[in-house]
């Protein structure tokens, strides 16, 4: 099976609208930048996005955004994004808030084949309403639907031709859980290699989850705020 792809655009070439797609990366870091600019280019609408945010107003989901190509949004912290907090108060976007590690176990337990799972996490708040509950040893447990995306897009530092993934440091967040999550997994990859120049002992995400992958270009790898000490005179 031939996994390797030119570019972006070809990666993305079925990606159409009001498909679900699962996009790694926390804030700016590690997210797929090539694939998201390539969306754009293309267009598409009606998009559900399952991300740990929605980037800022004009770098990451922040593009899609401002296209009005996101029709709901499923994320953990949208604190960056003023067009973000226009389309939600004025009810042209749809929202699900999700705690950060439900979000990460709903992905992971997608790629163990777990339809749902048992979590305290939210029980007795507005997460909870209209969700089903179960008690166990005295505790009540919220049941969380496992997420499943048509398409994950995730970002990694090396991969090799057969998709098998390196991250590298912190940019690793959410793209391994979301990389086993999705029906079509894409990685773009800064490096790629060929098969056996990775170590086998640091592969986080194995190849039998990838589908597609290409080498990326142009990465800018913003940083949302730069937060420093004074000098001392």
């Amino acid at each position: 099976m031939n996994k390797v792809f030119s570019n972006a655009d070809e990666a993305i070439h079925d990606i159409s609208n009001g498909v679900t797609i699962m996009l790694g990366g926390f804030g700016l870091c590690g997210i797929p930048e090539n694939c998201i600019a390539a969306l754009v280019k293309k267009n598409v609408q009606g998009l559900t996005c399952i991300s740990n945010n929605a980037g800022v107003d004009d770098f990451g989901l922040g593009l899609l955004l401002k296209k009005r190509q996101i029709k709901k949004m499923i994320a953990s912290y949208v604190g960056e994004n003023a067009e973000f907090e226009r389309q939600l108060l004025s009810g042209e976007l749809e929202v699900e808030l999700v705690p950060q590690g439900t979000l990460a176990t709903r992905c992971m337990i997608a790629g163990f084949g777990i339809p749902f799972v048992p979590l305290l996490a939210g029980v007795g708040t507005e997460v909870a309403e209209g969700k089903e509950m179960v008690e166990r040893q005295g505790r009540q447990y919220l049941i969380e639907e496992a997420f499943h995306a048509d398409f994950a897009i995730v970002k990694a530092w090396k991969g090799d031709t057969m998709g098998n993934l390196i991250f590298k440091d912190t940019a690793r967040n959410f793209n391994a859980v979301m990389a086993t999550a999705g029906k079509v997994t894409i990685a773009e990859v800064e490096e790629l290699v060929q098969p056996g120049a990775l170590d086998p002992n640091f592969i986080h995400t194995p190849g039998i989850y990838i589908h597609r992958i290409f080498q990326g270009k142009n990465y800018e790898k913003r940083i949302e705020q730069h937060t420093v000490r004074k000098r001392n005179a």
